[in-house]
């Protein structure tokens, strides 16, 4: 319970400091560099979508859209192939992040009503926040930890195994049974994400990345450094491509590793890249959300005091494709 209670903390700490934070800054212009078999020099981002109620936990459909999760509005929308959005589904009690699962469910990390920037006026958030299904059914795979409330969730990854792994503050296991556990101590997660083969957990760590073995049964074992964020900031969102490299948004972009935990360059990108996915034809386009968006050709900006949860949705042609075997 140690790790719980740790995890809560961190969580409160990020909620008031986000209350306070000031306004995304304006999009930069950037120049994207060649990295061999992955981006081309000169690729070039495209908005696909930009809007003021969120944007979060981004992952590719199977006919080549884009799922992403707005948490204030209570909704999933979707980007289609030529950037049409739509509404698929409401009511999904403030889901955050996105995940489907080998059934072809989609999976979520509902935050209800813990959104940091909300009014006190509308009293105490007294839903405790959960793992669940949001279609094709409805249901509530956990929300508590040995009876203790979960957190505010970050991200979540399905495994094909049935077990799912998800941050709060740390990192934590929902096996197929629903028993969760934590995957240790003193872990700062908010990304997580697993190998072609699901043998290796990835999970964000700060500016570092961490890597646990997996084994038959889901647990998990020998937790071990696996790289760090050469290009500064701290990790947030993870996705993975066909040759099992290992994407990892931060503030200044997509940084990219091997699967042995080589760095490989960054992807700059116009905005702090919070989620990563690849969709579109043949799984080629990489989807980054940044944080801040440009409505009517001007920045939107809140009031004092009013959290800006606007994002831009951009994409991206690449040389290598995402991986075949899992959603994301």
């Amino acid at each position: 319970m140690k790790s719980l209670a740790l995890a809560l903390v961190l969580a409160a700490a990020v909620a008031a400091a986000q209350r306070g934070r000031s306004q995304p800054q304006p999009a930069r212009v950037v120049t994207v560099t060649a990295i061999p078999g992955v981006v081309a020099s000169g690729a070039a981002w495209a908005i696909a979508w930009q809007g003021t109620d969120n944007a979060d936990g981004v992952v590719g459909a199977d006919d080549g859209g884009l799922l992403f999760a707005q948490e204030q509005p209570s909704r999933v929308s979707k980007l289609d192939r030529t950037d049409h959005a739509s509404v698929v589904l409401t009511d999904t009690h403030g889901s955050g992040a996105l995940s489907i699962d080998a059934a072809g469910r989609v999976v979520a990390v509902q935050r209800t009503c813990t959104d940091p920037g909300r009014s006190t006026a509308t009293g105490p958030c007294i839903e405790p926040t959960a793992i669940a299904v949001l279609s094709p059914e409805r249901k509530t795979l956990a929300d508590n930890i040995g009876g203790m409330p979960l957190g505010r969730l970050n991200d979540l990854v399905a495994a094909r195994s049935g077990t799912i792994y998800f941050t709060s503050g740390g990192a934590y296991r929902l096996d197929p049974a629903g028993r969760v556990s934590s995957l240790g101590e003193n872990i700062r997660a908010n990304g997580i994400m697993l190998s072609r083969d699901e043998r290796v957990l990835y999970v964000t760590n700060g500016n570092t990345i961490l890597s646990f073995d997996v084994g038959s049964d889901g647990s998990t074992s020998n937790r071990r450094d696996f790289a760090t964020l050469a290009a500064g900031s701290a990790g947030d969102g993870m996705t993975i491509d066909a040759e099992g490299r290992v994407y990892v948004t931060s503030n200044p972009g997509v940084q990219v590793f091997t699967a042995d935990g080589a760095f490989l360059g960054l992807i700059p990108t116009p905005r702090p890249a919070i989620s990563a996915a690849f969709s579109g034809e043949g799984k080629r386009t990489l989807y980054v959300v940044g944080s801040g968006a440009s409505i009517d050709g001007k920045e939107f900006e809140t009031a004092a005091g009013v959290r800006n949860n606007a994002k831009t949705i951009y994409r991206l042609p690449m040389l290598t494709a995402g991986f075949a075997g899992r959603a994301k």
